[in-house]
């Protein structure tokens, strides 16, 4: 009994800092000139742990990647952009499932997020 005890009280610290990152920014730098477009995308409301949250939450990312990112008439531009700002993104969220959702999906790594003083 002790071990389920541990194990719900990690699934509930899991929820609980799924639930800190919901309300961190998560932002896209799009470049346009000099100015920096970001969008912030809440997630409090899925459940990370499950395929359904997790392809929820990566719908959100990209949607606002394009968002952030359309330049009308330069696809190469926004494309790049996009492949970027998705990739911040996944990392902020750090998020094993989301993590690998998008790297089957893009066959790609998404962005470390290191931390520096």
């Amino acid at each position: 009994m002790n071990s389920n005890v541990k194990t719900d009280n990690r699934n509930i610290l899991g929820y609980a800092m799924a639930m800190c990152l919901a309300c961190v920014l998560v932002a896209f730098n799009a470049h346009a000139g000099d100015q920096s477009r970001s969008e912030t995308v809440k997630f409090a409301d899925l459940n990370l742990s499950t395929p359904a949250g997790v392809e929820a939450l990566y719908a959100r990312i990209h949607r606002a990647a394009l968002h952030v990112c359309n330049e009308p008439g330069e696809l190469a531009v926004t494309l790049a952009c996009m492949k970027e700002a998705e990739s911040r993104a996944i990392g902020k969220v750090n998020a094993p499932l989301l993590t690998a959702f998008y790297q089957k999906k893009t066959g790609r790594s998404p962005q470390t997020v290191t931390a520096s003083r």
